[in-house]
């Protein structure tokens, strides 16, 4: 039971980091996960790029980290511990904001905050192009793919399923 604990716990403190975005606590959780449960680098970016697969919010990814940990179980704790208390603190804050109104301190805080919230998503691209970047073939293969994203409209599911089944034959045939 302490481990399911453990689980939940590290889970709703990355939740309440990553209020307006995952992307950018995926150092931090790559960092946790790896401390508290062992969890590799590998099988990190593994189950965050099938997360990035599945229709929804890109976290869903959390889920299939918590399966991997700890099973079914371990799949449902971390689904309420990382989507439950963020929800409530933006609930919350929503409230606050709206009430704050159109005033010169809500300005401030929006301009101080962007410049952070785009240093956090950078940091999260980091951490993922870290392992999955190894070589030149995967560093062409994510050109080309970034590319496409920015000049077409070529659904980004299409282009990650294309870029794994390239990798995959690269790799092992």
């Amino acid at each position: 039971m302490t481990g399911l604990f453990q689980l939940a716990s590290v889970f709703a403190m990355l939740s309440l980091l990553a209020v307006g975005g995952g992307s950018a606590v995926l150092p931090e959780m790559q960092m946790q996960l790896k401390q508290h449960f062992d969890f590799s680098q590998t099988q990190f970016v593994h189950a965050y790029s099938v997360g990035q697969l599945a229709p929804g919010p890109n976290m869903l990814a959390v889920i299939i980290m918590g399966e991997m940990i700890d099973g079914i179980i371990g799949a449902l704790i971390v689904a309420l511990a990382f989507f439950i208390p963020s929800s409530i603190l933006c609930l919350y804050a929503g409230r606050l904001w709206i009430r704050i109104g159109d005033t010169p301190w809500r300005h401030s805080l929006q301009q101080a905050l962007e410049p952070i919230s785009i240093g956090l998503m950078c940091s999260g691209v980091y951490t993922i192009a870290k392992e999955s970047l190894v070589n030149w073939q995967s560093c062409a293969i994510a050109l080309v793919v970034g590319l496409l994203l920015l000049k077409t409209k070529i659904n980004p599911v299409i282009l990650i399923l294309g870029a794994g089944c390239i990798g995959y034959i690269r790799f092992y045939l």
